[in-house]
């Protein structure tokens, strides 16, 4: 890193509530967020948001007759971004950057629109306005009033930490000294639910031929499992958020110590190397001229794929070799949120930083677990290839 950048807090509304402290009693709790959902025509493995945070997003929806056309991606980002605004401190119509980017975007807004047309052969007048991916920013700055730039962006599963990566070489660049990065996704969507499942990834529930009975007190999707026989994605929505500013002071949460990114050549759409190349470049940029055993937790991407989880895992036993990170993720408990996956496995990587707690998988035999946590590595990658890996460092330990 060219100069010291830290994150001065983060936001986050998702399955698990929209307080830090809620997120982490739910985290330390053995137990998944993930239900059945009928949808139209197929029934589906799910992770809604919790009551908590739906009646947060219910109330700033009222709250403006401007926001009640607004695509819940949209409202997720900026009920995020209004937690992480006030914890850090900043004020509302300061200079500050906002770059939230999105999967899909207005996912929900945009089938139904489309639906409308199909049936009368007429657009509604917001169509364009409210389903355009740089709607997200957009609204957050106009909420916050910020005078700063707003960017949005796709860059499928990656997005979140993408975004993040924009933020840092903003701040390093000396074009702004503050920026809030992150994902945010609604992708519970029936249109959205069928694509997955024509990949044969998505966890078999409902209507699939060949469907699984849900019960509550299993794992139905097991990400990090790697004696799994099948696919078990499960799809999650939520937002979350970071505000990054230069330097390191009192209130900071964690010091950003390293960035990676890659990617690869693909072979096949959707997929990425049996070894995941692009992870190996990643991790190993991030790492710089630390050595291997100086990580202590890898968060993962982990999809819960028989594929995308084994590649992971491959790639990070290729790059630190004998002394490998205890490795874990979220996507067990709170399913795949596509763009916002990864800062939200940021933040689980922040609590257990914060806590000094190693949270592990359920069902994952582990050894042992750390008796301390100085620093922790996020892993994110997406259709494309293009992975990322964020390293963050303890800033109680910061000299």
């Amino acid at each position: 890193m060219k100069e010291e950048l830290s994150i001065a807090s983060i936001g986050s509304v998702s399955p698990l509530g929209i307080s830090q402290e809620r997120i982490w009693e739910n985290y330390k709790k053995n137990k998944h967020f993930i239900t059945e959902k009928n949808f139209t025509k197929l029934t589906a493995l799910v992770s809604e948001l919790d009551i908590e945070a739906q009646n947060e997003i219910d109330a700033i929806k009222c709250s403006d007759n401007k926001y009640k056309d607004l695509d819940s991606s949209v409202l997720y980002a900026i009920c995020a971004s209004r937690i992480a605004l006030k914890k850090a401190g900043w004020e509302k119509e300061s200079d500050f950057g906002i770059n939230i980017g999105s999967s899909r975007g207005a996912t929900s807004l945009f089938e139904k629109y489309h639906k409308d047309f199909l049936e009368t052969g007429i657009s509604s007048t917001l169509t364009s306005p409210t389903t355009t991916l740089g709607n997200i920013s957009s609204w957050v700055a106009q909420d916050l009033k910020t005078k700063g730039p707003e960017i949005s962006h796709s860059i499928t599963c990656s997005t979140a930490l993408h975004a993040l990566l924009n933020g840092v070489a903003w701040l390093q660049s000396g074009m702004t000294d503050k920026f809030i990065v992150g994902g945010s996704e609604a992708p519970l969507t029936p249109f959205t639910i069928a694509q997955m499942k024509a990949m044969k990834i998505y966890a078999k529930s409902g209507t699939d031929t060949d469907r699984q009975t849900f019960k509550k007190n299993e794992y139905p999707c097991r990400a990090f499992d790697l004696e799994k026989s099948k696919n078990t994605m499960v799809l999650g929505e939520g937002a979350c958020v970071v505000c990054l500013e230069k330097g390191v002071n009192a209130n900071s949460v964690a010091v950003i110590e390293g960035v990676g990114f890659a990617t690869e050549m693909l072979t096949h759409n959707v997929s990425i190397s049996a070894n995941a190349e692009c992870f190996q470049k990643s991790m190993k940029m991030a790492l710089g001229n630390l050595e291997p055993d100086q990580v202590d937790v890898i968060v993962m991407h982990a999809p819960g794929t028989i594929k995308g989880d084994s590649s992971e895992v491959n790639a990070v036993n290729a790059v630190f070799k004998d002394s490998p990170p205890f490795l874990t993720t979220n996507k067990w408990k709170i399913g795949h949120t596509f763009g916002a996956s990864g800062m939200l496995s940021l933040e689980f990587a922040l609590l257990m930083l914060k806590n000094q707690n190693f949270i592990g998988v359920p069902y994952v035999a582990y050894s042992t677990v750390p008796s301390k946590i100085e620093r922790v590595m996020i892993n994110a990658v997406g259709f494309g290839g293009n992975a990322v890996s964020i390293l963050i460092k303890n800033v109680n330990n910061h000299v």
